[in-house]
């Protein structure tokens, strides 16, 4: 159970409540973010106070890190009432909402902003990371991963009695994990090698020709404990643990062996933890089917190259038509570079419309990949060009925001 709060903290926990419904009161929102922020003005030091007391999970990375806080929190379940922000909202106001929202709470599992990382940790004192992967996204709030990777190192020797869950398959993490104590490793696999072809220690080439990646100076992939062929995990000791995951995906499966390693080190038996993980069928509006007007569309959220490559893969053996909705506001980053890393050539043969913000930009991309396609610039216009039937949707951060919030609680 969460620490007493101070006079100061409590003042602002309830000012900060206040403001969170006036903001759903209006309309305007879950009102998450308003009531961390409020709370925060009045009493800077509000993570900390509300995190005292709680054992604190923090999950960061690139990608995956609402699907796993999401698999987490559910495997932690049978611990007792978890505080967490399952919405996504991952920076300290969002945070600071969910703490204050769950006061009695004894643990909180966070998704964390892989920026925000250091400054949550230094007040929250997490007992685990998680960390992901790290890849090219938002360069221009982010900037380049080699920075994110050392930052992330620091949070990992700066918490030395925090257990460690890393990415054995990601050099990035590898590299900013390696100095913990205590690290349970995790084969989650990946197919995006576009950001790891130079070692972020010495900066020479990583030879990533098989999956046990290394580079001269030293680094290298280190044996995980936990691995997944299939639908099995398999933990350290050699327990064998069938899954029958609802979330699609091989990057689900290792998102899913992650939760595992972790809701395991905090002493929940295996047979529970799978149980709980494979009840998870949407999150947070990911993976829904929702209809529109006699479409059935699936919706995916893709953000940046690696996870845009990892949907593609999920969906590349079916003919189902496609929407594909970009757009650059501030918390999708501006820049739309990235998509010309993406391989949209795999498209060829399926029918394709591209909507959204820069939808323009996309449509010129899929111009030199020859995929035919047309441009529908408002998304459920889009799905609704289409022929009644099914449609699988990508859409990268506030695209998919927009859509859910549009269509998300049709059945």
């Amino acid at each position: 159970m969460s620490a007493p709060l101070d006079g100061r903290t409590r003042v602002a926990v309830q000012l900060g409540k206040a403001a969170s419904w006036l903001s759903r009161a209006a309309g305007r929102g879950s009102g998450a973010i308003i009531g961390g922020r409020v709370a925060l003005a009045l009493e800077p030091r509000a993570l900390e106070r509300l995190t005292s007391g709680r054992r604190v999970i923090l999950v960061t990375g690139t990608n995956g890190k609402t699907t796993t806080t999401r698999m987490i929190t559910e495997a932690l379940g049978a611990r007792g009432e978890i505080a967490t922000n399952a919405t996504g909202a991952n920076m300290p106001d969002g945070h600071v909402a969910a703490l204050m929202n769950k006061p009695k709470a004894g643990y909180a599992v966070l998704e964390v902003d892989e920026m925000h990382l250091d400054q949550v940790a230094e007040q929250a004192h997490p007992a685990m990371l998680v960390l992901l992967n790290l890849s090219r996204d938002q360069l221009d709030r982010v900037g380049e991963i080699r920075t994110v990777e050392q930052r992330i190192r620091k949070v990992v020797e700066a918490n030395p009695n925090a257990v460690v869950v890393a990415n054995a398959d990601d050099p990035f993490i590898v590299s900013a994990a390696q100095s913990a104590k205590d690290v349970e490793w995790v084969a989650m696999g990946s197919s995006w090698r576009g950001d790891s072809a130079s070692c972020p220690r010495c900066g020479h080439h990583i030879d990533t020709s098989t999956t046990e990646w290394h580079c001269t100076c030293g680094l290298r992939r280190p044996t995980p404990g936990w691995t997944f062929d299939g639908d099995t995990v398999t933990a350290p000791d050699g327990t064998k643990l069938e899954l029958n995951l609802q979330l699609p995906g091989a990057f689900n499966r290792g998102n899913a062996a992650v939760a595992l390693a972790t809701a395991y080190r905090q002493g929940v038996r295996f047979q529970d933890i799978v149980m709980k993980l494979n009840q998870v069928s949407s999150v947070d509006g990911r993976y829904r089917d929702v209809n529109v007007n006699g479409r059935k569309a699936r919706l995916l959220l893709a953000k940046n190259p690696a996870s845009w490559l990892a949907s593609l893969d999920l969906i590349s053996d079916g003919d189902r038509p496609m929407v594909l909705v970009v757009n650059s506001r501030e918390a999708d980053g501006f820049d739309v570079s990235w998509l010309w890393d993406v391989h949209f050539e795999q498209l060829l043969g399926r029918r394709v419309v591209v909507a959204g913000g820069r939808a323009a930009d996309l449509s010129v991309r899929l111009k030199y990949a020859d995929v035919p396609h047309t441009v529908v610039k408002d998304s459920v216009a889009a799905i609704q060009s289409l022929p009644p039937g099914d449609v699988d949707v990508l859409a990268n951060y506030t695209a998919f925001r927009d859509l859910v919030a549009k269509v998300g609680s049709e059945k």
